[in-house]
């Protein structure tokens, strides 16, 4: 179920934009071109961190190996484990990609 705060047509809009994107290449251009550079680091960063959760890791080792903070480990936590699923989502396929 998608949060109906965030749910509008300017997300419809850019939900579409990102899956019309066709190469890793493409992807990097458009992030670029629409976040700051903190913005891109901050969302790789948080999956990062909740693969390194989904893997069993602590705190203390994802904070060491991420640089991520407390909070934002913690953050992470919450939505992987209660948030709408769309970690798992990634996490999964990204799984499956890297088997092939």
């Amino acid at each position: 179920m998608v949060n109906p705060k965030i749910k509008d047509n300017e997300m419809d809009q850019l939900c579409r934009a990102i899956l019309l994107l066709e190469s890793e290449e493409e992807c990097y251009q458009f992030f670029e071109d629409v976040c700051t550079i903190s913005e891109i680091k901050a969302m790789s960063q948080r999956l990062q961190v909740a693969r390194m959760l989904q893997e069993g890791k602590t705190y203390q080792q994802i904070e060491s190996e991420t640089g991520a903070s407390t909070a934002t480990i913690s953050r992470v936590k919450r939505y992987l484990n209660y948030g709408a699923g769309g970690y798992q989502t990634v996490l999964s396929r990204l799984e499956e990609q890297e088997k092939k």
